[in-house]
């Protein structure tokens, strides 16, 4: 493919992103939730594990601990026995509940919104205050770099960079601002449903014309 000039590369991603947006027009985080404390605890769990792993959890996980106050004073055996089945629980368990016990003692038990705040408590990287703060808060911070999103920005040859933090940086260079939070959604549902990283159905793909790596 001949080298790409940043306009030409800004206008490709245009057109990805419109397409992706007309075949999936209802994309939105997977992980179900009612308030910014569940979607950060059900982000601290899925590290590892599916969406649907973390929603056959949570249920009964926050039945028990409903706020930061109650999982904060939690028992963590009790909460790795709720949690065992997404993997890796007795780290999850001490994350989540170092999670909830920073929002009790440093901001009155509400979750806050900003990403210096969230990225200062326990088993909160950058990525997870994205996704709390895109998708509980409505405030485009950055681009949420997933497996899917890392694996499928590199097919679209939107970056050559390997680790999240440069991959989104590259991603925030071509898109908009307000695209970023439905940019990884898209890209996601996209790399559940079509671009399987095993088996591409490049013949069933929206932007495969659009695609460098496309092996239609």
């Amino acid at each position: 493919m001949p080298r790409e000039s940043k306009k030409a590369r800004i206008a490709r991603a245009q057109e990805v992103y419109d397409l992706l947006l007309e075949e999936y027009p209802d994309a939105h985080c997977e992980l179900e939730f009612d308030d910014p404390f569940q979607l950060a605890v059900s982000t601290i769990l899925s590290a590892q594990t599916t969406d649907k792993r973390v929603n056959m959890v949570t249920p009964e996980l926050f039945r028990r601990y409903p706020d930061a106050k109650s999982l904060a004073s939690s028992i963590q055996n009790n909460v790795e026995n709720i949690i065992r089945s997404t993997g890796f629980f007795r780290n999850k368990a001490k994350n989540i509940i170092g999670f909830a016990q920073g929002v009790k003692a440093e901001h009155q038990g509400e979750v806050p919104s900003t990403m210096a705040e969230l990225s200062a408590l326990p088993g909160v990287g950058r990525k997870t205050a994205n996704v709390i703060l895109g998708n509980a808060f409505g405030i485009d911070e950055g681009v949420v770099v997933d497996t899917h999103v890392k694996r499928l920005s590199t097919l679209l040859k939107f970056t050559q960079e390997k680790t999240p933090e440069r991959i989104e940086r590259d991603l925030i260079s071509i898109f908009p601002n307000e695209y970023w939070t439905m940019l990884s959604h898209l890209l996601i549902w996209h790399g559940r449903r079509v671009c399987d990283a095993r088996k591409p159905r490049c013949g069933a793909c929206a932007v495969s014309h659009l695609c460098p790596s496309s092996r239609s």
